[in-house]
């Protein structure tokens, strides 16, 4: 039986948690089951208590403090020893039918996604091709106002693509916290960066000004003083950067703002489509929507 599942991710403070919360909430306003799954080790609170916490089989305060490991090795030997302890989410997860969306908060270390291969071989276990057949898409969140600094967005950007390219399953990038930018950026601007341009970069006033203060920067040696200190440098990374998305062509941002309920369904949509959700429910009877209502009491 196919189980169908998202994988929530993104950097620290790009609001996983509080997405989360929002998509329990609207899921259970339109009558859909669901299942919340907490994988941050280090996560203390919860709108809705997850299901499944990592923390009942390893908490990353326990690791730093018994192994003496920092916050970032510490989150990897979590992962590590969860990847050795997979028997504590087949027993959760097994069981469910269909009808549950199974709902992955993910802590914010983007390492985790991008640079080493744990969380792939979490994926490969979950998925098809491995013993849950989840149905598993991943949601990658960026905070809207990476924009605002354009090095920043690409920087994000090429994050996304990274984990893309690592994790092999549907992807759906979203634009956190868009109620911090409407009305600071304007509408037709905000656009320009839903599909990411290495041309966002002509009009950046930071890069003008880099250009302004060396015009020789471009043709020096990229590692000799003058060009690091008139940031010739960083603009060459910069449109590196930024040429490499753009050749990939993989990327593009939904918007999203967790007080509108619409808006969350709108990423929600994008999201049962990329995992097939619908494909895979049995069509209801009328009589059975009817029974359902009496049950919830919402006839008379």
């Amino acid at each position: 039986m196919s189980k169908f599942g998202v994988l929530v991710m993104g950097p620290a403070g790009a609001g996983k948690t509080t997405f989360c919360s929002a998509l329990i909430q609207h899921l259970r306003n339109n009558k859909r089951s669901c299942f919340y799954v907490n994988l941050d080790p280090a996560a203390e609170d919860f709108v809705y208590e997850p299901d499944l916490d990592i923390k009942d089989l390893i908490s990353l305060e326990d690791v730093m403090e018994e192994i003496g490991l920092g916050p970032n090795g510490g989150l990897i030997y979590c992962f590590e020893f969860l990847l050795d302890n997979l028997d504590f989410l087949t027993e959760a997860i097994d069981p469910l039918t269909e009808e549950y969306l199974i709902i992955i908060d993910m802590p914010g270390q983007i390492e985790l996604y991008t640079h080493i291969p744990v969380v792939p071989t979490l994926v490969r276990h979950m998925t098809r091709s491995g013993a849950l057949n989840v149905n598993l898409c991943a949601t990658y969140l960026l905070e809207s106002t990476f924009i605002i600094d354009r090095a920043k967005y690409f920087a994000g950007t090429l994050s996304a693509m990274s984990a893309m390219i690592m994790l092999e399953i549907p992807h759906v990038n979203v634009f956190s916290k868009m109620d911090l930018v409407r009305g600071t950026v304007p509408r037709k601007e905000l656009k320009r960066f839903i599909d990411p341009d290495s041309s966002l970069l002509e009009d950046d006033p930071t890069e003008a000004r880099a250009v302004a203060a060396s015009a020789d920067s471009l043709s020096a040696d990229p590692s000799g003083a003058e060009s690091v200190m008139a940031g010739g440098s960083f603009k060459r990374l910069n449109r590196a950067v930024a040429q490499l998305i753009d050749d990939f062509s993989m990327v593009s941002f939904l918007q999203l703002d967790v007080q509108d309920e619409d808006s969350v369904g709108a990423v929600l949509s994008y999201i049962d489509d990329a995992i097939q959700f619908h494909e895979a429910q049995e069509p209801r009877e009328p009589v059975d929507e009817l029974e359902n209502s009496y049950e919830d009491g919402t006839m008379s």
